[in-house]
């Protein structure tokens, strides 16, 4: 047989057998092939039926078991989705080998397109929330509001309990620090997650500490963990270089969906201070500060969150059923009626990665119960059509660093 007529062959048929991942009480898991990847789907069975649907993306060395919490939270609010990212969780390595953050949100709009369910509400925590940011910049007509927590946004002064992080995507190292760390056990590496992701380490549970360790023993038996970190390391160190109109700020300003923004006062990973230039940055957004939370708020204060989206969906008027306010003609990025449709248009020329953006007001709310801040300053903003994007980037670890 010539070079020709060698079948190809895909990251996903070559897997190693691994334990099974857990799948949470009510939950489901499946298996999605589409052209160049293969993505693994948690969701809950919908209370009822016609639910908009809503979708979840998880940061560094998360998976979608990082949403479980907040999704049972909503049910009855939304149809519920979460997406392991190529690499990680239980989806194998995409084909081409891209961790960049276009990579993924190329992979998350590949999705969505896939299983026609948009426009959704759209999450993200850490590098999913970068990776979000950027669909919602590029590709508004599939994005109804977009919940960021704790979001990979470029930081001037990155802070240094960050640094070991970032410093995976330098070449040799992760492979440097798999030989120091090879007499680690699981439970001392969750341990040392937990403690850069949580605010409060003791919140998590004998039982959730024991799932985190065997999650983590199974990851460690796939041959490409350590690769998959570094490359996605490195992915969110290019896409800070960045600028122009491939720079996630630049992106962030033209996001059109109404945006609820989680920051948590213990974070390690991403400046608390970032929390006031994300609120300026989208137009049309709400910031919930809470105090006491680290990186992973949407685990550590799940309620919290929830009652903080609902404000978010009633303020959008995204709460109605199917024929109600919210669901009526202007779902598309949370409006109604002509306002809707108009940026429902203007959706239409944001075609994959080209053009995108459109005039709007900025508005700020106070959302939750913990602590809230306010930066709504009135201001009308516009943005011209420009490129969509590039670049690599990524960030996050186990519980989402």
């Amino acid at each position: 047989m010539s070079s020709t007529e060698l079948p190809s062959v895909s990251a996903a048929s070559v897997l190693p057998k691994v334990a099974p991942v857990r799948v949470g009480e009510g939950e489901r898991l499946r298996s999605v092939g589409l052209p160049g990847i293969t993505l693994t789907v948690r969701s809950r069975a919908a209370v009822r039926e016609g639910l908009p649907p809503a979708l979840y993306v998880h940061g560094l060395g998360g998976s979608s078991q990082n949403w479980s919490q907040l999704m049972a939270e909503l049910d009855g609010l939304v149809d519920s989705e979460a997406l392991d990212l190529p690499g990680f969780g239980d989806s194998p390595p995409p084909d081409d080998g891209d961790y960049s953050v276009t990579g993924h949100a190329r992979a998350v709009i590949r999705y969505l397109d896939a299983a026609g369910r948009g426009p959704v509400h759209l999450f993200g925590n850490s590098l999913g929330g970068a990776i979000t940011t950027r669909v919602a910049a590029v590709r508004p007509d599939l994005v109804r509001t977009l919940t960021l927590i704790s979001p990979a946004l470029p930081e001037i002064r990155v802070q240094r309990s960050a640094v070991p992080t970032a410093l995976l995507g330098v070449p040799g190292i992760a492979s440097l620090f798999t030989r120091i760390s090879r007499d680690w056990t699981a439970e001392q590496r969750v341990r040392g997650v937990l403690g850069l992701c949580y605010g409060d380490p003791g919140m998590v549970t004998p039982e959730a500490f024991r799932h985190a360790v065997e999650e983590l023993e199974r990851r460690l038996q796939l041959p490409y963990f350590w690769d998959v970190m570094a490359r996605s390391s490195r992915g969110i160190v290019n896409a800070y270089t960045l600028g122009g109109q491939h720079g996630l700020w630049r992106q962030a300003e033209r996001v059109l969906a109404p945006t609820l923004l989680v920051y948590g006062g213990r974070d390690q990973l991403v400046g608390y201070r970032m929390a006031q230039r994300a609120a300026r940055a989208f137009r049309d957004s709400r910031l919930l500060s809470l105090p006491d939370a680290g990186h992973v708020a949407m685990m550590e204060y799940p309620e919290t969150v929830a009652a903080a989206v609902r404000e978010l969906f009633a303020d959008a008027g995204e709460l109605g059923g199917p024929g109600q306010p919210g669901e009526a003609a202007g779902v598309g990025a949370g409006g109604s009626g002509d306002a809707g449709a108009a940026r429902r248009r203007r959706a239409g020329e944001a075609d994959g990665f080209g053009r995108g953006g459109a005039g709007g007001a900025r508005g700020s709310r106070g959302g939750g119960s913990v602590s809230t801040v306010s930066d709504a300053d009135g201001a009308g903003a516009g943005a011209g059509s420009g490129s969509g994007a590039g670049g690599d980037g990524n960030d996050d670890t186990n519980a989402g660093s």
